[in-house]
């Protein structure tokens, strides 16, 4: 037997050798000190740019803002070092696993060393009761109870078995049923030890090498993530630095002339047109669709993929434990009679003693615990319906008082790429032993006899097939006394038995969601076993409908042999059966490039790739988060799917929302200022204050706390901030601001009582004056206006009046601006440095301008999302779709003929050759 693994190593290799190749066996997370994570993070170009205007507005004499701004700065610093920090040393206890471990050397002695000294090639010991395995290693004699839940999420404990003895290489990926991973719990060991306790295993594989190792790799390393919302927002920043460097030039044209620091006053209009706040403003939306799904039972881990659950264009399905009840119930079994298929018989209990009852009571990988037997449910479901029981430790019997017991002496686990297990079991008195297959109904029948197959065998799997039913087939065979039972391989030239007959529940939600998908138009695709029909009410949803139905010796073929097919397979295909692990990723990878979102939902058991792999994984767990996904759902249910794509949707559109007001923003207060240069004055230092810290944060922050959509809509949101829609918005918007304000400053100048400010003082220092109250005043009320303007609700979000906070934010807000501009001075008008002005008709001007500014923009912006997106969707549908799922759906749209059912395909490279 060879065995394979990351670095060659040869059993013959003297242990120091082995150690100075591969080292410690330890998962050691980095983690830095304070003083390291501060240097990095003060090395971010946010703070750097932070830093910068800090220096700026201190010696333009802006000390209380840049003071405001310094403290909030050195929180979020010190915020986010602890987060870090604490994250990192979270991932470190969790990776670190140090345990006493026995092993057994070249010699046959045994000794307990540390496993951080375990080098592969190291045999070791594992106790009866198990252990929490700090390595991935080889089973070489005995068999354990697993429970894989933390790489996996899959709460149910698996049975691994013992290496055959074989001229075959191992591999840990293709053979999962004889590899202990590290991380995982061994509950249960037997029958590698001399008493028949415990079990004896070969490391393969240390430190980050192993399936755990892999896993942290993956957390500290993960996966960039490509999304056209963060590429469009970086080139909005770039694009906002070269409208600053316009400002700048023209800021120094015109205080050139003036007595004035020209080289400071002009960099303040770069720390104006970019937004230090507008990377934490974005995630606001994240942030809270985090937790309102966190508040429903699904967890995350990737908060970034929310936005991407957003563009979601197909999801797909694992059948059982997903869409179907996890149990089976037992339907019936047909145990062959002759040449043909004898009656169903409901009940196994009715079953006359024989082989078919053998094969059902001992044909399964359970064990027994305290008593108790664990394992797959499908499994305890059938040896439940037989009546037998599980006695016994270092042999597992099944007995029924009025029949014999048998002994199973061999056992060659389920494999998913296999589709089939088998057992070797003797009975009492030194019977001869017998092997049974169980498995895949073709499968089983591909390695039976031809003759013990009955005539109509295709026909019947077909009927129950086709009504949703689960089958399994089963066969046996006779072996001889003198059979080797400790070397014995997989049987073949097996008798047919017969068929069990399982039904499996639709869960009572999976049929509105389904329909709520189709209803949104998101493809669906289900690896299945069957057909699977959903039925509600007094209609049927046929998940399959003319698509087709595809099983996975089909799919292998397709990408083996007619890759040139596939896609327009994948097109069509609804339904794909008795698929492996590795081909549900393979077709995950395979729809992602026709450029489908993909989504994925499963229960982390044989789907961990799939949902790795997919654009949006979702686990079905017990657990808070499950690394098999960045999702992961507390529900056992797939209601959770739809949550999360309203959630993902009201996000984006949240973030959307909240770029464009940051962007409108800095525009505001970018014009503003330049406004204000014109006239040699500014903004106070608390008047930028009040804008920045008061209104424009508060508001940010409340913004995005909107809840989704009860209703799941079927245009999905545009995920590009380059779009016409957006950057036709930002800049009529920004040209209504400005007009607003030169209509301000102009019905100022224009008063009768209007006195002049001194041009002998400019800036700040020559506050207050008419025209910086007359600015401020407008605005303060854009300012408001625009974060009800931009905030987009249907059909994505609730009406903006289900955000309470959003609400009574804009109320005091517009009820504080309407008392600064329609009272009397105050301390608070004092502190603002606002001029006191007492002609009450012009101050309800002023108002009234920023009122008729609000309404034009607000049907503005209705028109935008309106008009111009059906604009654009009849300028798309005359030009072909970058899409490639799009363009082969309008060509196969175009062919009727296709898929040609009931013909021979070639592969385009191959020649036919007749033969007669």
């Amino acid at each position: 037997m060879n065995i394979t693994v990351s670095l060659f190593v040869c059993l013959t290799h003297s242990l120091s050798y082995r150690k100075q190749i591969f080292g410690a066996n330890v998962i050691d997370v980095p983690v830095k000190s304070y003083l390291q994570l501060l240097f990095e993070e003060v090395l971010n170009p946010f703070y750097i740019f932070q830093v910068f205007s800090i220096i700026l507005w201190m010696s333009d004499r802006y000390y209380y803002y840049a003071a405001c701004i310094l403290i909030i700065s050195l929180i979020s610093i010190s915020v986010s070092l602890y987060e870090i920090r604490k994250q990192s040393t979270t991932l470190r206890r969790m990776a670190r696993l140090i345990v006493n471990v026995t092993v057994r050397r070249d010699t046959g002695e045994e000794e307990c060393v540390s496993s951080e000294e375990l080098v592969p090639g190291d045999c070791i010991v594992i106790p009866a009761e198990g252990l929490l395995l700090p390595c991935d290693a080889a089973l070489l004699a005995g068999e354990c109870m697993v429970n894989e839940s933390m790489l996996t999420g899959e709460s149910i404990p698996v049975m691994k078995t013992s290496l055959s003895v074989s001229e075959a290489t191992y591999r840990s990926e293709s053979q999962p049923r004889h590899t202990l991973f590290c991380g995982t719990q061994l509950i249960q060991a037997k029958g590698g030890g001399p008493a028949g306790n415990g079990a004896i295993a070969v490391v393969t594989c240390t430190g980050f090498f192993t399936a755990k190792g892999d896993l942290i790799s993956s957390i500290l390393y993960p996966q960039p993530l490509d999304f056209r919302f963060f590429r469009d927002a970086m080139k909005f920043l770039l694009f906002l630095g070269l409208l600053a460097l316009v400002g700048t030039i023209y800021s120094i044209v015109i205080l050139l002339n003036s007595n004035v620091k020209v080289v400071i006053r002009s960099l303040d209009i770069v720390t104006i047109i970019v937004p230090p706040a507008l990377p934490a403003a974005m995630t606001t939306a994240t942030i809270y669709a985090q937790s309102r799904l966190k508040h429903h039972g699904v967890f995350c881990i990737s908060p970034p993929r929310i936005n991407i659950c957003s563009k979601i264009s197909l999801f797909c399905f694992d059948k059982t434990g997903t869409l179907t009840e996890e149990g089976l119930d037992v339907w019936g079994v047909m145990e062959v009679s002759g040449e043909v298929f004898g009656e169903l018989v409901p009940d196994p209990l009715f079953l006359p003693p024989g082989l078919m009852l053998s094969a059902l009571a001992s044909c399964h990988s359970l064990a027994l615990l305290g008593g108790q037997a664990l394992g797959d449910p499908l499994e305890l479901k059938m040896i439940e319906s037989t009546g037998w029981v599980m006695t016994g430790y270092s042999e597992f019997w099944m007995s029924l008082k009025k029949y014999q017991p048998v002994a199973i002496i061999r056992r060659f686990l389920f494999s998913s790429s296999l589709q089939r297990m088998s057992v070797v079991t003797v009975g009492p008195g030194g019977a001869s032993p017998v092997a049974f297959i169980k498995g895949a109904p073709e499968m089983v029948a591909s390695f039976c006899l031809r003759e013990s197959v009955p005539s109509h065998f295709s026909p019947t799997l077909r009927e129950y097939a086709s009504q949703g039913f689960r089958v399994l087939g089963f066969a046996y065979k006779h072996l001889t006394k003198e059979t080797n039972l400790s070397t014995v391989e997989r049987s073949k030239d097996m008798n047919f038995l017969g068929l069990l007959v399982m039904k499996n529940q639709v869960k009572p939600e999976s049929a509105e969601v389904i329909r709520t998908l189709k209803l949104a138009q998101l493809r669906k695709t289900l690896y299945s076993v069957a057909s699977l029909q959903f039925h509600q009410g007094d209609g049927a949803v046929n998940s399959a409908g003319y698509h087709l139905a595809i099983n996975g010796m089909s799919f292998a073929a397709l990408c083996d042999h007619f890759p040139e097919y596939l896609p327009k397979i994948l097109m069509r295909g609804t339904v794909y059966a008795r698929m492996t692990p590795e081909q549900k990723t393979q077709l995950v990878k395979a729809l992602q490039k026709l450029n489908y979102r993909v989504g994925m939902c499963g229960d982390g058991a044989n789907d961990c790739g799939a949902l790795r792999a997919a654009d949006v994984g979702v686990s079905l767990s017990e657990a808070e988060a499950s690394v098999a996904s960045p999702f992961t759902s507390k529900s056992d249910n797939i209601s959770c799917v739809p949550l999360l794509i309203k959630e993902g949707r009201c996000s984006l559109v949240t973030s959307f929302s909240l770029f464009k007001y940051m962007a409108l923003y800095s525009l505001i207060q970018f014009a503003s200022v330049l406004i204000l240069y014109t006239e040699k004055t500014n903004l106070g230092d608390f008047q930028f204050l009040f804008f920045d810290l008061v209104l424009v944060t508060v508001l940010a922050i409340v913004m995005g706390r909107g809840g989704p959509s009860d209703e799941l809509h079927p245009q999905r949101p545009a995920a590009s901030l380059l779009s016409l829609p957006v950057l036709s918005s930002l800049l009529l918007h920004t040209v209504l601001l400005i007009l607003a304000q030169v209509s301000a400053l102009l019905i100022t100048v224009s008063q009768d009582w209007y006195v002049p400010l001194n041009s002998t003082v400019t800036g700040a220092a020559n506050l207050p004056n008419m025209e910086d109250t007359s600015i401020f005043t407008l605005t303060g009320f854009q300012y408001i206006m625009m974060s009800i303007v931009i905030t987009r609700g249907y059909p994505y979000k609730k009406p903006l009046y289900y955000n309470f906070l959003f609400v009574g934010a804009l109320l005091v807000f517009f009820a504080l601006m309407c008392w600064l501009v329609l009272f009397r001075h105050t301390i608070i008008h004092q502190l603002l440095k606002l001029y006191e002005i007492n002609d009450m008709s012009y101050k309800l001007l002023l108002i009234a301008v920023a009122a008729l500014n609000f309404f034009i923009c607000y049907l503005l912006e209705v028109k935008i999302n309106t008009c111009a997106l059906n604009c654009l969707h009849n300028l798309r549908g005359k030009r072909e779709s970058k899409k490639q799922y799009k363009r082969l759906d309008a060509h196969l749209a175009g062919t009727p003929s296709w898929p040609p059912l009931n013909q021979p395909l070639f592969p385009t490279q191959c020649s036919v050759i007749g033969v007669s």
